[in-house]
């Protein structure tokens, strides 16, 4: 058959020389990128090549590739991905496509995402559940300011993984200098979000090489992994960084003698004879049993759908969190957020909104303060943010919020913003601490220069609360000649 017989154009299997050990958890990753980057060719050609394609699948995307093929004979990858009639028509990916595939190392889930501006919100929401993205850029056209939009919606979202996927690098004649300059362009704009871990593959989507299997033949230059090695070495992200966390979906009461609280484990573990606390009351309780649908548990733990029992009456109402006695999250009425606006009406200041995270809804106030120009990288001043803009808010509540940054916790530090007029989900939020007026050096929208020692400035760039505000901060590297005659220069 035509097909079989080109699919491994210019691609051979890479030699195994370790034995194979399988990782039970399957990793969640977004492709994303400007607008004909071949992103859903990307994940076409990773089903394709893993075997995830079906017969009556493959016989489908023969017949609807008819008058398609390229010159290589091959069906058109992208129609195992873009599933709507208008996606089809347009030659574009508007939806999130879900999509799974495994290897003999490990399973994996990924979402392609659009790469028109105007459907960001939809790219967004890949990233909110992804442990890894893999951000595809055209060799021909390089960086473009789309590339910067989902890098930073990504690192925003948590994601601390990436990987760049130079596609098309056949069509530069293989152009090492060319990956290499895309690749160096890339690796600045990551570290400017805080991103360490960032691998460049040069890869054709369309041939396979470099995606499954390797692209040596075409590419003797490139002595690095595959996609797929890449993709099966990666990390998942952990609700462990926090202490157990329940928040409350429903209170379960089938009789006089039963009390219980279902939801599902956001966070940490519990057992039995655990202390916990009902927040935002304060109340504290010992936990008694934990049950499930089927049977009493000795432990649970995140991700687990429980009901817990208390060893007191307590009050507890849905929207609550239960969580461990000696970790608990932020509680407070102001906190500072990141949104990414949604809707063509943007973020209108001064207008009160629902807050929805979990199973809590409380009504908020949002200031926007800053909004990330995609082009410099910088944070500008801005007292409102229109659609698809990336900013930074300060929410203040009419009564007492509980959250964990969203850096720590997924779940309990992640919020969409609901209009509540028209009912629309008008922006997606994470929570990057609570709100706090600093006092000594700070005033207002002064800045203070600091003249620091290389080594002690790696180790203040490392740190977790320099990573949440990384984007306030401006380095630059000189002597210790030169700083001392700027800093001469300056007011004291």
């Amino acid at each position: 058959m035509t097909v079989s017989a080109t699919a491994t154009v210019a691609a051979f299997p890479a030699v195994e020389t370790e034995r194979v050990t399988r990782d039970s958890r399957p990793l969640r990753l977004i492709t994303c990128g400007s607008v004909d980057d071949g992103k859903s060719t990307l994940i076409g050609r990773l089903l394709w090549d893993t075997k995830a394609v079906k017969e009556d699948q493959a016989a489908t995307l023969q017949r609807d590739s008819s008058g398609k093929q390229n010159d290589l004979g091959l069906p058109d990858f992208a129609l195992l991905l873009d599933g709507l009639q208008a996606e089809r028509e347009q030659g574009i990916t508007i939806d999130v496509a879900y999509r799974y595939f495994s290897t003999d190392r490990r399973s994996f889930i990924v979402a392609d995402t659009p790469g028109h501006e105007q459907y960001t919100r939809n790219m967004a929401t890949g990233a909110s559940t992804a442990d890894l993205a893999v951000l595809l850029v055209d060799a021909r056209s390089g960086i473009l300011e789309q590339t910067r939009r989902h890098a930073t919606i990504a690192t925003l979202m948590g994601i601390r993984q990436f990987v760049l996927a130079v596609n098309k690098i056949d069509l530069t004649g293989y152009d090492r200098a060319r990956f290499e300059e895309i690749s160096h362009e890339f690796k600045e704009l990551a570290l400017s979000l805080g991103v360490k871990q960032i691998t460049a593959i040069p890869v054709s989507a369309l041939k396979g090489e470099n995606v499954v299997y390797d692209g040596r033949a075409s590419m003797p230059w490139y002595e690095g992994p595959t996609l797929v090695e890449t993709l099966e070495k990666a990390t998942v992200r952990s609700n462990q960084t926090v202490g157990f966390r329940l928040p409350v979906q429903r209170v379960s009461r089938p009789g006089e003698s039963f009390r219980g609280y279902q939801g599902t484990v956001a966070g940490g573990a519990v057992k039995p004879g655990d202390s916990v606390v009902v927040l935002p009351s304060g109340m504290v309780a010992n936990v008694k049993q934990i049950v499930t649908f089927d049977l009493v548990r000795n432990a649970a733990v995140a991700g687990d759908a429980i009901t817990l029992v208390l060893d007191r009456q307590v009050d507890v109402s849905r929207g609550d969190m239960i969580v461990s006695i000696d970790s608990q999250p932020m509680t407070g009425r102001r906190f500072d957020a990141q949104i990414v606006a949604l809707q063509p009406e943007g973020i209108v200041p001064g207008k009160r909104y629902w807050l929805k995270s979990g199973s809590r809804r409380q009504r908020v106030s949002v200031a926007p303060a800053s909004q990330l120009d995609l082009k410099s990288g910088k944070w500008n001043a801005a007292d409102a943010l229109p659609m698809n803009a990336i900013g930074k808010v300060g929410l203040t509540f009419d009564e007492q919020a509980v959250f964990d940054t969203y850096e720590q916790n997924r779940t309990t530090g992640a919020f969409i913003l609901i209009d509540p007029d028209t009912h629309n989900t008008i922006a997606g939020g994470m929570i990057t601490g609570r709100h706090s007026e600093l006092g000594g050096i700070h005033k207002a929208d002064e800045r203070v220069i600091l003249s620091l020692p290389a080594d002690l400035a790696d180790k203040l760039m490392a740190t977790e609360i320099f990573a949440s505000r990384r984007h306030d901060a401006e380095v630059r590297h000189t002597n210790a000649g030169r700083a001392a005659e700027l800093l001469s220069g300056l007011d004291e």
